[in-house]
């Protein structure tokens, strides 16, 4: 079996830097350094087997590389992402005279399919997010503190459509349960302050007045959500929590904490919320970002005409 090429160390040189640009010049979250850095690597060793690496690669090395992912059977979203960081690296890399051209300038981007987002129906989000019960108050020390906690968790990301890595990072300073406001991190370090409804509050109030001190350790510094070590819980855990819970209460369906966002946005186009607000709730940069909710809303729409009326 062929030895596997090792990355040049300027080539692991290069892709560091690159991700450290990303992470603390543009703010982007820790999942998509990771991501381009990974892309990058998979680039650089597949350069190393055509004997040349990312400083002396050429348009025609780039694109032998991604028909190889096409003919491995990678999706078109898969590819897709791959040529985002390759663009994007290379502009950086150009920039700042780590390469002597640009070859990615003209690189061609798949066309990929534009899926509507998988949104729960109200009754769907309201069973999920009451999954957790009440916690019992016969239910001692951190079994206690975990209901409590994964409630308010699901009522805040149902409530306030928040992303699951701005739910992670928020300490207790941010949130105003007075005034039933939450300010939140967003991508791009842009700040906002998002609302959140009176059964979030009742939760979040149970949580850090009950849940949270029975589970605090010398290691949960201000972190608003704890987990079982005492430790600020990180987003794979919510992840867990919101997957497992989809399962018992929506009988087996897949939920992750962006279906909640997705519902969130849904429920207030349906209910008459005006584009534009919503949009700063979940800090979309771009309304375009947020319009393909409106799709979701013409399609339930449909959906109504065709169970409703007479003829249809």
């Amino acid at each position: 079996m062929a030895a596997r090429p090792t990355l040049p160390e300027h080539d692991a040189a290069l892709i560091e830097g690159f991700a450290d640009h990303l992470a603390f010049e543009r703010h982007l979250a820790e999942t998509t350094v990771e991501a381009y850095r990974r892309d990058l690597r998979q680039l650089a060793t597949s350069l190393a087997r055509m004997r040349r690496d990312l400083v002396s690669a050429r348009l025609d090395d780039l694109r032998r590389f991604l028909a190889q992912l096409t003919t491995l059977g990678y999706a078109r979203a898969s590819i897709a992402r791959r040529v985002a960081a390759i663009r994007t690296f290379y502009r950086w890399a150009h920039a700042r005279g780590s390469v002597p051209s640009d070859p990615a300038g003209l690189l061609g981007r798949p066309k990929v399919t534009s899926r509507l987002p998988v949104v729960l129906r109200v009754r769907e989000a309201e069973a999920l997010v009451e999954a957790p019960g009440g916690a019992p108050p016969d239910l001692a020390g951190i079994e206690r503190g975990v209901l409590l906690r994964d409630r308010a968790i699901l009522e805040l990301l149902y409530g306030s459509g928040l992303r699951v890595s701005e739910v992670a990072g928020l300490t207790l300073d941010r949130i105003d349960l007075g005034r039933g406001r939450v300010r939140v991190m967003g991508k791009g370090s842009r700040e906002r302050d998002v609302p959140f409804g009176e059964h979030a509050r009742a939760a979040l109030a149970g949580w850090i007045r009950g849940g949270r001190r029975t589970m605090t350790t010398d290691a949960s510094g201000d972190a608003l959500f704890l987990n079982r070590r005492g430790g600020p819980i990180g987003p794979r855990d919510i992840r867990r929590l919101v997957g497992a819970y989809g399962e018992t209460a929506l009988s087996g369906r897949r939920v992750t904490p962006h279906t909640l966002r997705h519902s969130f946005a849904t429920h207030l186009l349906e209910g008459g919320a005006d584009i534009r607000a919503v949009q700063e709730l979940l800090g979309h940069a771009s309304v375009a970002t947020t319009q393909r909710y409106t799709h979701v809303s013409r399609t339930r729409l449909f959906e109504a005409y065709e169970r409703s009326h007479p003829r249809a």
